[in-house]
């Protein structure tokens, strides 16, 4: 039988040693290294905040963003929606072809709108911390603040109409009337709120995926105005009747038999605990 040496035993360890630092990542190891996807999609968050060449602002309420999981971006500047397609490659989120609506916005709000759309385009690196993703553009400048968004229940949320449906198409309220239109579906069996102008009340039911309002809705008699009127009259003849209700995490749509209804956003702070 073959003795080995000690100085033999000691280059059979070198030899394994140098082996298992070839099987490692990092630096100098010579080896390719993966870096998972960032899992984003199918996610929900709260924009927090923009920095902009180095200068941070505070986002408005409703700022928001959803990653879908087709390789788009939907949200909101607190104003306007917006879309965009991403890609995502490890770490790295490539922004591109955004898209947004053209609903006129009060000087802050304009100016923060601005800011996010620059900073969310091209590269940003992500990272992703329990509840809260950053993403940072390569040179540090430009980046977002989110913040995991709650689902919001269909009871007891305040949904803030903004949008009427037509069959396939979402168009946006009659330009002067945006902004105050909102019902609740309370506990009790009733939906209430306002239709552009007036306040209204009514008994409701749910059943499966059918919300029955039984109006007519009573309303206050205040005086409106011509494109807030045009609003309420489209509201009040929808909300009489069945309804097909659409719950999709922050956004609700109701549908009537002929395809005409309308969408709601979750107002601020609906779902959290």
């Amino acid at each position: 039988m073959q003795t080995q040496t000690p100085r033999t035993l000691a280059a059979a360890a070198l030899v394994l040693l140098l082996a298992a630092c070839g099987t490692e990542g990092g630096s100098g190891s010579g080896a390719d290294t993966v870096t998972p996807d960032l899992p984003v999609a199918g996610t929900y968050w709260t924009i927090g905040a923009v920095t902009l060449d180095g200068r941070r602002s505070t986002a408005p309420d409703g700022a928001r963003v959803d990653f879908g999981e087709n390789g788009r971006a939907r949200g909101n500047s607190g104003c306007n929606g917006f879309d965009a397609a991403v890609a995502v490659n490890g770490d790295t989120l490539t922004v591109s072809g955004q898209g947004i609506t053209e609903i006129g916005c009060p000087g802050d709000r304009q100016r923060f709108e601005t800011e996010l759309m620059k900073a969310f385009s091209g590269p940003l690196k992500g990272r992703l911390k329990g509840e809260s993703l950053t993403l940072t553009s390569p040179d540090g400048r430009n980046g977002l603040e989110l913040t995991a968004e709650p689902a919001a229940p269909l009871r007891g949320t305040t949904w803030k109409i903004d949008g009427l449906v037509s069959g396939d198409t979402v168009a946006s309220p009659p330009a002067g009337s945006e902004g105050k239109a909102r019902l609740v579906l309370g506990k009790d069996g009733r939906v209430s709120g306002n239709l552009g102008c007036n306040n209204f009340s009514a008994t409701a039911t749910v059943e499966e995926k059918t919300l029955t309002v039984q109006g007519p809705a009573a309303t206050t008699r205040m005086m409106c105005t011509s494109p807030q009127m045009e609003l309420e009259t489209k509201l009040y003849e929808l909300l009489d009747g069945p309804l097909t209700y659409r719950l999709d995490h922050r956004t609700l749509t109701l549908t009537d038999a002929s395809g005409e209804g309308l969408t709601a956003v979750a107002e601020p702070g609906a779902g959290a605990q």
